[in-house]
């Protein structure tokens, strides 16, 4: 067997716990030694490495480039090492941690989880429905699906489902107001997601009624919602048309709860993706989840939700 070369642990630790702090005090204060202590361990892992990764300064410290890439490099084997010795997560490594913005998560995932746990009977799923940004070091999510434009660094990013978007309502507000053809839109209230904002962005009402050239009416008017599964179950109770990404509404449409109306389909730079930390690519459990998501979503079928081409969005 190959001797391992021994790096210095303790100094490593110092500085892993210094660097997230941007203190030695509160390191010293973290680790139960005293902060002369934490400056000999990053002083002795900086003569180890042979790289400065602290400027002192005369009442802080700042991280130099190489110090900021050997703090997420540790920061990340920490929390591993720490939720391997856990005894509370040895406990528990059986479950899969998933985070999903609450429209995904309860009109899409949670009707098809049984059938992972079904196929999988060794792992169980937690799902935590939210549409704050995931905190992966902190170990209690393993998988993120998120709605997005693709970008989040340092993770793994995998494309999941397009998410073309279209005018859904109920059923019954078509019983007292006609809406055959986009300019009957003038008839009805408008609904609005306002949970996504910046240059990248899904399609709003402006966008949909300019390319249905109906853009005599006023994309402005209607009730605002911050998430999009507000706005979709306004729509169901009847107060109006929303805007669908397709696979959020697909049992929905397919149950008769909401119809759509009318045909156009916008094409969306934003898609749903799903998301992990790359060392997460080794976990057995969540590439078996990885698989089982990618199947789920091409047996949507072409009524529910026809596949679009990755191209630009049919609005500036």
């Amino acid at each position: 067997m190959v001797a391992r070369h021994n790096p210095p642990l303790i100094a490593a630790r110092s500085f892993e716990a210094a660097a997230r702090h941007k203190s030695f005090q509160k390191a010293a204060t973290e680790l139960n030694v005293t902060p002369t202590a934490i400056s000999h361990q990053v002083k002795r892992l900086e003569d180890y490495l042979g790289q400065a990764l602290f400027v002192r300064l005369n009442r802080a410290v700042e991280l130099t480039a190489d110090g900021v890439a050997l703090a997420r490099t540790l920061q990340d084997i920490f929390v591993r090492l720490e939720q391997a010795l856990d005894p509370d997560s040895r406990r528990t490594r059986s479950t899969i941690n998933i985070s999903a913005m609450p429209s995904l998560a309860a009109k899409w995932l949670a009707p098809r989880l049984p059938g992972f746990e079904a196929r999988h009977p060794q792992w169980q799923i937690r799902l935590d429905a939210q549409d704050e940004l995931v905190d992966f070091s902190s170990g209690k999510v393993d998988v993120a699906l998120r709605y997005g434009a693709g970008k989040y660094p340092g993770l793994h990013a995998q494309y999941w489902m397009d998410a073309s978007v279209f005018p859904v309502c109920s059923p019954a507000l078509l019983e007292t107001i006609a809406l055959s053809e986009p300019a009957d839109l003038r008839h009805h209230t408008l609904i609005h997601a306002e949970s996504m904002a910046g240059c990248d962005r899904p399609p709003d009402w402006a966008d949909w009624l300019a390319a249905a050239q109906a853009g005599k009416i006023d994309a402005r008017r209607g009730p605002r919602f911050n998430s999009i599964y507000m706005a979709l179950e306004a729509a169901q109770a009847g107060h109006g048309v929303a805007l669908a990404p397709a696979p959020l509404v697909e049992r929905d449409l397919a149950s008769g709860r909401l119809v759509k109306p009318l045909a156009l389909e916008l094409a969306n730079p934003f898609a749903f993706w799903i998301v992990c930390p790359p060392h997460s690519l080794q976990d057995q459990k969540i590439m078996a989840l990885f698989a089982w998501l990618q199947e789920q979503a091409a047996q949507l079928s072409a009524a529910d939700a026809a596949p679009l081409s990755r191209t630009a969005p049919a609005y500036s």
